[in-house]
């Protein structure tokens, strides 16, 4: 099993990093992709740990929209960050989370568009994939991916939560769809829905932990160990064993983002 979206990274963990990766071990997860943000000093030194103690874990590096306004002066700089920094860390297999997010105000519309066509072009100067976030946002970050991308960026639109419409879209761009522990809530039927139509061959399951933590956890600290719970109510939704759902979804995160 492969939790395909974590922060184990963020300062939740800090104090008990050692037992969450114990706990996620003995659930049987193989490894997970620990997303950092780029420039961030503090999250890059507990990744380090994280790797000595999990060293099958591998990380993604990008600008979230959430911090564009620290490059207002020059969008560019974000990519040349996440550059430097993804040369600098071996694990390092992917750009992001990077995209848009038009929910919160945390940076002007068109500074973090900016931003991610700059974080899209290293990832297609790079060869890697990338991994989305999209909130309030669909048709600009579609766009993005199809000007930017020019259909040689892969990637992962990660924590969706979208309609058939976004899925379709994404999936027509040859990108993945990661469903998180939302879809355990009582009233994502819908989401449910959206997730049958995925293709098993375009399926990831992830935590984005320590965040929107799976039925019974809901409320609490999500943690690696819990993507077990999501990959149960995917395999469900797909009429699968739990134990071919994540064999599908293993292959996939090894598709995608390699060794």
């Amino acid at each position: 099993m492969i939790d395909s979206h974590c922060h184990l990274a963020d300062e939740a963990f800090a104090a008990d990093l050692n037992a969450v990766v114990a706990r996620a071990r003995e659930a049987g997860l193989e490894r997970a992709l620990v997303i950092l943000a780029g420039g961030d000093h503090t999250e890059a030194a507990q990744a380090r740990q994280v790797v000595e103690l999990w060293p099958e874990v591998r990380v993604a590096i990008g600008v979230h929209p959430h911090q564009a306004h620290a490059y207002a002066d020059n969008p560019q700089r974000a990519a040349d960050v996440v550059r430097e920094q993804v040369a600098g860390t071996p694990a390092a297999r992917a750009i992001g989370e990077i995209g848009l997010d038009y929910h919160y105000d945390f940076s002007p519309p068109d500074l973090q568009q900016a931003v991610f066509r700059a974080q899209v072009r290293l990832a297609r100067e790079l060869d890697r994939p990338v991994v989305i976030h999209t909130r309030e946002a669909d048709e600009d970050t579609m766009a993005i991916l199809r000007e930017e991308g020019a259909g040689a960026v892969r990637g992962v639109l990660h924590c969706f939560t979208g309609a058939a419409p976004l899925a379709r879209a994404a999936l027509d761009l040859g990108f993945y769809i990661s469903l998180a522990g939302i879809i355990t809530f009582p009233k994502a039927g819908a989401l449910r829905d959206t997730a049958r139509l995925v293709p098993l061959d375009r399926l990831l399951a992830e935590t984005d932990s320590p965040f929107l933590a799976p039925v019974p956890h809901r409320g609490k600290r999500n943690e690696p160990a819990y993507v077990t719970l999501v990959a149960a109510a995917l395999a469900n939704v797909h009429g699968l064993a739990a134990a071919d759902l994540t064999a599908r979804t293993d292959a996939n995160f090894h598709t995608l983002f390699g060794p």
